[in-house]
């Protein structure tokens, strides 16, 4: 009897031994599992999926959980930059939506841009206010506010599509970083958002340089509906977003940006002697500059390509890229106001 209680006694000392040793062993693992997730690591020890630029070294966050990976916005990484410099980009355009719908409760539809007249257009000042002084006025009669010659909902369409473009590129470079399933739906999302982006640019030059021309509108943004909607689908191929497709990727938007090149010389035939579209092409060709080469940074990933290591933190390839895309969009939002100050001043009776 008494060797029987004495087994059971070990028995219990020995399970209850076993259970303090499991619980233990299981927080060690998960404290080690905690710092293991919480550090940076280098380019060698990351996954495959994660393996995106042999140039930058070290500082990557790899399968953070998604709390510790939106925690990481305030955090030094080698992301850090690339998600700031497209969220300053989205507040930046969302503070310009913001201006314009205050200024314009009824659907923008009723103000115009005060810019100066032809006749006054005749030095670099009037030049640089003509699009950077753009007061929006509102003048009354008998009680009521004037309506604009022409509607705004174009304009309001690019600058929706910038902002879901900027904020999509944001979360992509906060939470690609989770785990290998997440990061193909945010890298997808992130190419959605840059043809959503091409897309809408295309929408307001568009609209009111072909204002007069309903068949040549419809058919010029339906045709590049079209090639947004295949760009899309392509880009949705899991193979499509490696590394190694790099070139395909910024060939396939850099063609999706240069088919306006088309409607962009119909519109001069139709409209050179009118100097407002001489000053949206010279914005239109900034931003086509401001494009390319971030295209060009984008694929030949210069600096760090010379420097290894060098830029991992600051000033690598992708957040040059990222800050000449938001240049290129305020260039065209420039492009957009001296457009629309044409159509409010001259009707289709004029053309």
């Amino acid at each position: 009897m008494g060797s029987v209680m004495d087994r059971e006694v070990v028995c219990r000392r020995k399970g209850k031994g076993e259970r303090e040793e499991s619980v233990m062993e299981g927080r060690k693992g998960d404290e080690g599992k905690k710092r293991f997730e919480r550090r940076l690591v280098k380019y060698e020890a990351l996954p495959e999926y994660l393996k995106d630029n042999e140039f930058i070294l070290d500082y990557y966050r790899a399968e953070w959980p998604l709390k510790e990976a939106i925690l990481s916005i305030f955090s030094w990484h080698n992301e850090t930059l690339n998600i700031w410099t497209h969220l300053a980009g989205f507040f930046l355009f969302l503070i310009l939506t913001i201006i314009g719908l205050l200024q314009t409760p009824e659907l923008l539809t009723n103000f115009s841009w005060s810019l100066p007249s032809h006749a006054n257009m005749n030095s670099s000042d009037d030049l640089f206010r003509l699009v950077h002084k753009n007061v929006i006025r509102s003048e009354a009669r008998g009680g009521s506010s004037r309506l604009g010659a022409v509607p705004r909902w174009p304009w309001l369409v690019f600058l929706v599509g910038s902002m879901l473009c900027l904020l999509c590129s944001t979360l992509s470079h906060l939470l690609a970083c989770h785990s290998h399933k997440l990061n193909l739906f945010f890298w997808r999302l992130d190419y959605a958002g840059i043809t959503l982006m091409i897309v809408s640019s295309f929408v307001p030059p568009i609209y009111y340089i072909f204002l007069c021309q309903p068949l040549w509108r419809l058919f010029y943004i339906s045709s590049i509906t079209t090639l947004g909607l295949l760009a899309v689908l392509t880009l949705l191929a899991p193979g499509l977003s490696t590394a190694r497709f790099r070139p395909f990727r910024a060939a396939l938007f850099l063609a999706m940006g240069f088919s306006g090149l088309v409607p962009a010389a119909h519109a001069l035939w139709l409209n050179w002697d009118q100097p407002h579209c001489l000053v949206t092409l010279a914005y239109e060709v900034a931003m086509a500059l401001f494009y390319a080469a971030g295209a060009g940074f984008y694929v030949s990933r210069v600096p760090e390509r010379w420097k290894p290591g060098a830029f991992d933190i600051a000033g690598h390839s992708h957040q040059i890229f990222h800050v000449l895309v938001v240049a290129g969009a305020l260039a065209h939002y420039g492009a957009t106001l001296v457009l629309l100050d044409w159509r409010d001043r001259a009707t289709c009776l004029h053309m």
